[in-house]
């Protein structure tokens, strides 16, 4: 994927973070250790990773006890079905991001590497209907654009138009007993 600014992604991310997940928070973080993982050690925040197993065959990787919080950035649109594993997360706080489906560009897919691929791409309205299904009410949410570094329309309207979004949540039972 073409990402010019990560770093404007994972200040967002980490400011998003800090409003609701307080350090030293034990965090389990879906995916293999990366970039964003390292930061948020950095910042004092215990994150475990995944082992980088497909979540869609082994959702058990996803739903393992201990940690306060689950994250997933950018990491559900890759499942065939991410229900089964926001279904089955063992904590009471999730926090995860996604690319929202852009309706001038068609879902991102990876000609060299089959594990960057976007099965998903979700307006934010059926990322939000997923997440109540699975069990999770959402607390805050947080949009974010994403500029690249090329002259034409598309990168004109990617100045504006919202690519990612973030999701604060916590389980139904925590607000609604």
């Amino acid at each position: 994927m073409y990402r010019v600014y990560p770093h404007k992604r994972y200040n967002m991310t980490e400011a998003f973070m800090a409003k609701h997940l307080p350090v030293p928070c034990k965090i389990l973080d879906l995916g293999v250790d990366n970039p964003l993982s390292q930061r948020l050690r950095t910042l004092g925040y215990q994150v475990q990773n995944t082992s980088g197993q497909d979540l869609d065959l082994n959702p058990a990787e996803a739903h393992q006890t201990g940690f306060d919080a689950v994250t997933g950035f950018e990491i559900l649109e890759h499942l065939i079905n991410p229900m089964g594993v926001l279904q089955g997360i063992q904590s009471n706080k999730l926090m995860v991001s996604i690319p929202l489906r852009l309706w001038f560009s068609a879902a991102y897919r990876s000609k060299t590497d089959p594990w960057d691929r976007h099965y998903h791409e979700f307006e934010d309205w059926q990322f939000d209907w997923l997440l109540e299904k699975s069990g999770w009410t959402i607390v805050d949410r947080l949009y974010g654009t994403h500029p690249v570094k090329k002259v034409g329309i598309r990168p004109l309207l990617r100045l504006f138009t919202p690519r990612y979004y973030w999701v604060y949540a916590v389980r139904n039972t925590e607000l609604n007993p």
